[in-house]
């Protein structure tokens, strides 16, 4: 069981009197039920989970009334066990599989009925819930694959952990960059991780079995597609999702560009045909979308055009596994040509997991910056060098045009200011970028 950020998200939680119900959100496979386990185990008398999914038999409770001492009882005498629902933790998980256990938590914020219920389930199934959902009536948190943070803790490497947010010596850089391009290979899916440490003696047959969890990860979400598509085209869904990958891969050495919809999909080229495809795949949590724009101006959201963005995939070793990258290349790549996409991808994860919500990307006339991140000073450019390149132009044009207060380039560089620049280490982008 690894350590999880979220667990101090989950904490504070707790200990908020005003808390509602909790929905933990997420991809299928982040270690959403884990987590919550976890947080049970640690800090509530008694934990009572319920899987709609394994527990077909449960749904019948919500079939005949929604009310909090209604459902309480049901689930105590289908379970024959006690409840002490203001001490104990209830788990609802997958919660997908009953829409109304899903609606009735509406009812135990409005009731005020000091239950401590928590939520989980794929979002690819709460997406397309039919009952709405309870907009206001619920707390959310979101949850990501580990970090690169957690991933060193996973690794029990946890002195050098505590060294990611200090000094960055010559020495430390070069065990930090080892373990960042073991990174790229493995991700942070928690079942990956769990496989690549069991076998982690033996370097290739860690790495084989770690490709082959992946490709199987990969085919349960392409049958969560097909199993909660509704009415889109499931092959669609998976055609455009195994696409973006290979638009990416075109971005060698330069910055990542629009998604291009030519090509795609038989005689479709408008965005409009695509919309909701990318609504769902976006709503599931299995790719990150960033809108790009051609002025900076507060609010950055009015130079938004729906059509245009960048599209990344929501794990790093998916990623790789889904351009069936050999793991050996990644971990033995000359990063002065290294292709920049997947860092691309690592930087945006990074700042998902640190907790940044909007990211919008710019391109000029002859420029481009790969994110823009709002902060209380305003708005960060970010860009991102997989390699030790020194010269930034795109950003020196961005900087005279819009005079930032700071910037940060991500690279293979130990950290050092310029000017209003600072450059960081690509492996610690999820550190700076939170207490940016």
């Amino acid at each position: 069981m690894f350590y999880r950020s979220v667990q101090e998200e989950l904490k504070k939680w707790k200990d908020n009197p005003e808390r509602k119900p909790l929905i933990i959100n997420g991809a299928r496979q982040v270690g959403k039920s884990t987590a919550l386990k976890q947080f049970g185990l640690e800090n509530f008398p008694k934990v009572h989970y319920f899987n709609f999914e394994i527990e077909s038999n449960l749904r019948n409770l919500f079939e005949t009334s929604l009310s909090p001492a209604s459902i309480l009882k049901g689930l105590m005498i289908e379970k024959d066990i006690k409840i002490d629902h203001q001490h104990d933790l209830i788990i609802f998980d997958e919660i997908q599989s009953c829409p109304k256990a899903l609606h009735s938590l509406k009812y135990f914020q409005e009731d005020n009925f000091k239950t401590n219920i928590c939520a989980a389930g794929s979002l690819l199934g709460i997406h397309l819930s039919s009952e709405s959902y309870p907009v206001g009536k619920v707390d959310e948190i979101n949850m990501f694959p580990l970090s690169f943070k957690e991933f060193l803790l996973a690794l029990k490497l946890n002195l050098l952990a505590e060294e990611l947010d200090k000094e960055i010596t010559p020495h430390i850089h070069g065990k930090f960059w080892e373990i960042w391009k073991l990174y790229l290979v493995v991700g942070g899916l928690p079942e990956v991780v769990s496989t690549y440490v069991s076998y982690k003696d033996n370097i290739f047959e860690a790495l084989t079995n770690v490709r082959e969890k992946q490709k199987l990860l990969i085919n349960e979400y392409i049958r969560d597609m097909a199993k909660h598509s509704g009415k889109i085209n499931a092959l669609h869904l998976e055609r455009v999702f195994r696409e973006i990958p290979v638009q990416l891969a075109k971005n060698q050495d330069d910055s990542v560009k629009r998604f291009r919809f030519s090509g795609v999909l038989p005689s479709v080229s408008q965005y409009a045909r695509f919309a909701s495809v990318f609504d769902w795949l976006n709503g599931a949590g299995l790719i990150f979308k960033v809108p790009i724009v051609d002025r900076v101006e507060v609010p950055i959201i009015q130079h938004i055009q729906e059509s245009k963005f960048k599209a990344y995939i929501f794990d790093v070793g998916i990623l790789s596994a889904l351009i069936d990258i050999p793991p050996k290349i990644l971990l033995d790549f000359d990063f002065h040509t290294y292709k920049g996409y997947i860092a691309e991808n690592y930087v945006l994860q990074e700042m998902k997991c640190s907790g940044v919500d909007k990211v919008y990307g710019w391109q000029g006339t002859n420029a481009e910056i790969e994110f823009l991140v709002s902060s209380f000073s305003g708005i960060i450019p970010i860009e991102v060098k997989a390699g030790s390149v020194k010269k930034a132009k795109s950003f020196a044009s961005y900087i005279k045009k819009y005079s930032p207060e700071k910037g940060f380039i991500f690279g293979a560089t130990i950290p050092r200011q310029d000017g209003i620049v600072f450059r960081e280490p690509i492996y610690r982008a999820g550190i700076t970028l939170k207490n940016k």
